[in-house]
């Protein structure tokens, strides 16, 4: 039997694929590479280098990673408590757990300045007890990121668990393994892939994240300025060139990135037995 017979309408799918990821994907990112090409090397070294620029992928890259680590401890912490225990408002957390994604950014942004801003309710309490600001600060950025991102770490942690087979604990129990070695030793090793697929996909979401964030970073040139807002700023003083650039810049770094975890996860998983 042949594999068309296999599978019946692979090719219209494969084509339909294909057409997908070209209109969304690979058109879009075409016009950005060859849209840069009208630059010569020097310029584009001019730019990149410029100190603002430097400054920028700097908040925009470790407040991403600042925040995906957060978002992977606490992402993990409560997908386990959802799946693992049950108690009252169960299905309200579960929802609350989702409404980052409905709720649109530039709303959570306001939010987020308005309740960490110095006079709000949760940044005069910081101000007054640990004399720490948030809001137009570069920890305004974190915490809008891990806003945003740790519902992808729940999300794509908690089906694992829910498919964990208990009977691997309780024969790691049986044969005197402590709670924590049978988390260690046996519930973890197989929950790290999927909690690192989580934290590539907070990272991704943190990086280029911008409506949430430009509400309550203070958007301060070589302090608080993403490189998304200075993107938008470079076409607003009609620098194509600048802006054309900084994008291809930050895209080819997100892509180095994500493959270099994306590799990582792979030999997590063949060495784990998962491949």
């Amino acid at each position: 039997m042949s594999k068309s017979s296999i599978m019946p309408g692979f090719r219209p799918a494969l084509v339909f694929t294909l057409i997908y990821l070209s209109l969304i994907v690979l058109i879009p990112l075409s016009t950005l590479v060859f849209k840069s090409f009208e630059l010569n090397w020097d310029d584009y070294v001019r730019i990149i280098t410029n100190k603002r620029v430097l400054s920028s992928f700097q908040v925009s890259f470790s407040s991403a990673l600042m925040a995906a680590v957060i978002a992977s401890v606490f992402g993990f912490i409560t997908a386990w408590v959802l799946v693992r225990y049950s108690f009252l408002g169960k299905r309200f957390f579960h929802a609350i757990i989702d409404f980052p994604f409905a709720l649109p950014t530039a709303v959570a942004g306001i939010v987020l300045a308005t309740i960490f801003q110095p006079s709000g309710f949760l940044g005069k309490i910081l101000k007054e007890a640990f004399d720490v600001q948030v809001a137009f600060k570069p920890l305004g950025i974190v915490v809008a990121l891990i806003f945003i991102s740790i519902p992808f770490v729940v999300r794509t942690v908690e089906p694992v668990l829910l498919e964990f087979e208990s009977a691997m604990e309780e024969a790691g129990a049986s044969l005197g393994a402590t709670r924590l070695q049978v988390f260690s030793k046996i519930i973890f090793p197989n929950v790290f892939p999927a909690l690192l697929t989580g934290f590539a996909l907070a990272f991704a979401r943190g990086v280029g994240e911008y409506g949430s964030v430009i509400f309550i970073a203070g958007n301060i040139p070589y302090v608080s300025e993403i490189v998304p807002l200075l993107i938008v700023t470079k076409l607003e003083q009609f620098d194509v060139e600048g802006a054309t650039a900084i994008a291809l810049t930050m895209l080819v770094i997100s892509f180095v990135l994500l493959l270099l975890i994306n590799v990582l996860q792979y030999w997590v998983r063949k060495r784990s037995g998962q491949l």
